[in-house]
């Protein structure tokens, strides 16, 4: 049997054609999904063929895992006449977060992205310690971080800006300061956006994302508000997630403003941003060095001399305490999950016995 060739419409909306994702679709129709609502998907197989899709019946149960659900940006199969999502094919990427309460639960944020386009804002958005928790949330998710540098037409001191993203840059994340207003600006993008690519914007309200999407598109799609100007605030102007194809050729998943950024409990700290400390941490004399009062600590000697900074280093202590907090509600979450599934599989057997 030959492998299913996709309708041409799919490359449009950023099918990257992969032989383990037509081999998993095992002939079937392939959409994507490219939006979300309570009651339904809306889905599409071109960039001007879309429609509402009803869920599997197991995602609509509370306690279903909002991981095996659909998010936007996957790549799922239908049925024929396409009103019944059937399975959704293997993921490449997901980035996510703890979803906001006191109960853990994991929320899906876009699917199958190829880099995400971390948006901050060159006024009082601005916030290192923000976007070093936004790098460890997308380099947990398995794809490629890009930092996004708006209203760098109205900032007087951009170069300034760009030295205290020191440790960023070394770790390789790519920056961009650009005019989100200006297409000959943002032309320094385009390389993310090419053919089979799918790119997610993610930042706070006010940052400019839907600016940005907008200058892209080439046409005011997205709906725009002024930031107020007595706190530099948005006004959440995007409501939900949606998949736009590009001219460039590739697709956009604009997404709104997230007020909390809870890690999920999978981030490795040691990565991307934080390299440099684990770097430090490996050069202390005691493999299992408290970086405390133990002789030999090279955190401590880094910290004494300024090639660490105190408050960034606090910053990471933070978030490795918050990720093991949170690694530890996962943990259970998914045995209680396994526990509820349990016991569901034992009801059916008692009710009908072994089949």
């Amino acid at each position: 049997m030959t492998d299913p060739i996709p309708p041409p419409d799919l490359r449009a909306i950023g099918w990257p054609d992969l032989p383990e994702l037509r081999e998993a679709a095992g002939g079937a129709r392939i959409a994507r999904v490219i939006g979300q609502h309570r009651s339904a998907y809306v889905v599409a197989d071109g960039p001007e063929h879309e429609w509402r899709a009803q869920p599997p019946a197991p995602w609509t149960r509370p306690r279903y895992d909002p991981e095996l659900r659909a998010a936007v940006g996957d790549w799922v199969t239908v049925e024929p006449d396409g009103k019944h999502i059937l399975a959704v094919l293997p993921r490449y990427a997901l980035l996510k977060r703890a979803a906001a309460g006191e109960h853990y639960k994991a929320q899906p944020i876009a699917a199958n992205i190829d880099s995400v386009l971390v948006v901050v804002g060159l006024d009082r958005d601005f916030n290192p310690r923000r976007i070093e928790r936004y790098l460890l949330l997308v380099q947990a998710s398995g794809a490629a971080p890009v930092l996004v540098l708006t209203k760098a037409d109205q900032c007087e001191i951009v170069e300034d800006v760009l030295d205290t993203l020191v440790e960023i840059i070394e770790a390789g994340v790519p920056v961009h300061p650009v005019n989100a207003k200006d297409a000959a600006s943002i032309a320094v993008l385009h390389p993310y956006l090419g053919p089979g690519r799918t790119v997610v914007l993610v930042g706070s309200s006010g940052a400019g994302k839907s600016t940005l999407t907008n200058t892209l598109l080439g046409t005011e799609r997205m709906k725009t508000n002024t930031v107020r100007e007595n706190d530099q605030r948005g006004r959440h102007t995007t409501t939900f997630r949606a998949l736009i194809p590009l001219p460039q050729g590739g697709c956009l998943i604009d997404t709104p403003g997230m007020r909390e950024l809870k890690l999920s409990g999978e981030e490795l700290l040691e990565e991307g941003a934080f390299a440099d400390i684990d770097a430090f941490a490996s050069a202390c004399r005691f493999s299992d060095c408290g970086h405390t009062n133990e002789p030999g600590c090279a955190i401590l000697a880094a910290l004494e001399d300024g090639s660490l900074d105190e408050a960034r280093y606090a910053h990471y202590l933070k978030l490795r305490d918050e990720r093991d907090a949170a690694a530890t509600s996962l943990a259970a979450r998914r045995a209680e999950v396994k526990e509820v599934h349990k016991g569901f599989h034992k009801r059916l057997k008692d009710k009908y016995g072994r089949r």
